[in-house]
């Protein structure tokens, strides 16, 4: 391969699902030591591509070229051992597994038997080189989100072979510092001649660690452009075909005489110590803080899905004591869990069926379901909030990340509760999907709905919240007025180390 030459190049990549054209004719290059961006908005065909170069779609047409020679990968295998790696945006590990076996699963040694304490010993060293500070011996299961996350990383680069790395929306799952610490990464990879492709919603971070931008748009090249000669606003346009802005929100919108509908109470469990906050009428209450600082087990025990060992938590007045999410739901919280495909949603489902899952005394009559209803109110929402799908009796799982989220969404839309929980809402959400969501989460607000805004992304908790509650290690660390509150603050409040018992 000359010196110039592109490491992998594409060219007129087309790709069809039944009744959907993924990519038409879509071209793509990445140089030695490059970091290139591939951006667009849900269901553009950026997936798609990343899935043909690894060989996931070997039914494909147009020109794949990798080191100057002709290929066509026919699994990720293939990919894998020609030097190409990649991380998905959605966990592809084994729950049940530890860490070491996730890790190196299918290349624990050529001999016949390999030792657990050799493969933890191995494991041990990506941990340390990764700083990820988990256990070898940990079962998957039960990490944190962005702890598994970082886990998949540290896989992908074990490979001694890759060349190119590719990272599916890698930060989604991490606290603003683990992202930053994982941008640095990336950088130290490039300039150790590694090529990156890089794909994110997070458009700061496009133009932070790309050298360029491949745009796609409804499976289309919608331009490449250096990123040193564009703006954040440039790159989003070409995605959308407007401007979207982001600006952060200076005041609360919550009138002052506004009612409580929640009240915690000390609420503790072995993940959460003694936390008590209120929620009004009308609020978005933005939880922040690190990764592993309790806000998702804070908010599991609040909708039921966990129980707190002691503590209280009442509605609008009255003491609730909720054994199972069902109880929840009656009492007008729904949960949307940052995990929605473990969580949220039933896959092999329809996008109807999964819209009225928690509803259907709503649609039905005694014992039997009305088609007619369920038709009617899922096609409201698929058109209310723009999913992207050839049918509403389409299998969820064939929907982008996106996509399904709003289905989750349409789900507790219909059962019109009062209190929602949204648990990293816009994960893994391209940015116009995300104005979108902020839009809606905005016009519940206003109908007088009250929010509980979970979130890892420092921007988009200053852009929602009225008010943001701080966590560190279990603990409530601090309380600021939307108005007071900055990215500074916020961090300083996120590390703040609780003063020990005297005794």
């Amino acid at each position: 391969m000359a010196p110039d030459s592109p490491r992998l190049r594409m060219e007129g990549i087309t790709k069809s699902f039944p009744g959907v054209k993924a990519l038409k004719g879509v071209s793509f290059d990445l140089r030695p030591g490059e970091v290139h961006a591939l951006v667009g908005e849900n269901g553009a065909g950026k997936s798609t591509l990343l899935k043909i170069m690894t060989g996931i779609h070997p039914d494909y047409s147009g020109v794949f070229e990798y080191d100057g020679a002709p290929v066509h990968f026919r699994s990720i295998r293939d990919a894998q051992e020609a030097g190409i790696s990649i991380v998905h945006q959605e966990l592809n590990m084994m729950g049940d597994l530890t860490v070491a076996q996730n890790i190196f699963i299918g290349r624990e040694s050529r001999s016949l038997f390999i030792s657990d304490r050799e493969l933890n010993r191995r494991a041990q060293r990506l941990i340390d080189d990764y700083d990820i500070g988990v256990e070898p011996t940990a079962l998957l299961r039960e990490l944190s989100v962005g702890k598994a996350q970082l886990v998949e990383i540290a896989r992908a680069l074990s490979f001694p072979a890759t060349q190119v790395l590719i990272l599916d929306e890698p930060t989604a799952a991490l606290s603003e510092a683990e992202s930053l610490d994982l941008l640095e990464r990336v950088r130290r990879l490039r300039d150790g001649g590694v090529s990156v492709v890089y794909v994110s919603h997070r458009m700061h971070e496009i133009m932070a660690v790309s050298d360029r931008v491949t745009v796609l748009r409804d499976g289309e090249n919608a331009g490449t452009v250096a990123t040193a000669d564009t703006t954040m606003n440039g790159i989003i346009e070409m995605m959308v075909g407007r401007q979207v802005i982001n600006a952060p929100k200076t005041r609360s919108n919550v009138p002052r005489d506004a009612p409580v509908v929640l009240r915690a109470d000390s609420l503790t469990s072995p993940d959460v110590k003694g936390v008590s906050f209120t929620l009004r009428a009308g609020e978005i209450l933005g939880l922040a803080g690190l990764v592993g600082a309790g806000r998702t087990e804070l908010m599991r025990i609040v909708a039921g899905a966990d129980r707190a060992s002691s503590g209280t938590v009442e509605v609008r007045g009255r003491a609730r004591s909720f054994r199972h999410p069902h109880d929840a739901i009656r009492a007008g919280i729904a949960y949307l869990s940052e995990d929605r495909k473990r969580y949220g949603l039933l896959l092999g489902l329809s996008v109807a069926d999964n819209s009225v899952l928690p509803s259907y005394d709503l649609v039905s009559t005694g014992p039997v379901v009305r088609n007619g209803a369920v038709s009617r109110v899922t096609r409201r929402y698929v058109e209310q909030l723009r999913i992207k799908t050839p049918s509403i009796h389409q299998a969820t799982r064939n929907l982008s990340g996106g996509n399904q989220q709003k289905v989750v969404l349409a789900k507790w839309l219909l059962r019109d509760v009062d209190i929602l929980i949204f648990d990293e809402p816009t994960r893994g959400i391209d940015i116009g999907a995300r104005a979108e969501i902020y839009q809606l989460m905005n016009d519940l607000a206003a109908e007088g709905k009250s929010i509980l805004l979970v979130s890892s992304d420092l921007d988009e908790v200053l852009h929602m919240s009225d008010r943001v509650l701080v966590m560190c290690e279990g603990r409530l660390t601090g309380e600021l007025d939307i108005a007071d509150a900055t990215q500074v603050k916020i961090m300083e409040l996120a590390t703040k180390q609780e003063e020990r018992d005297a005794a």
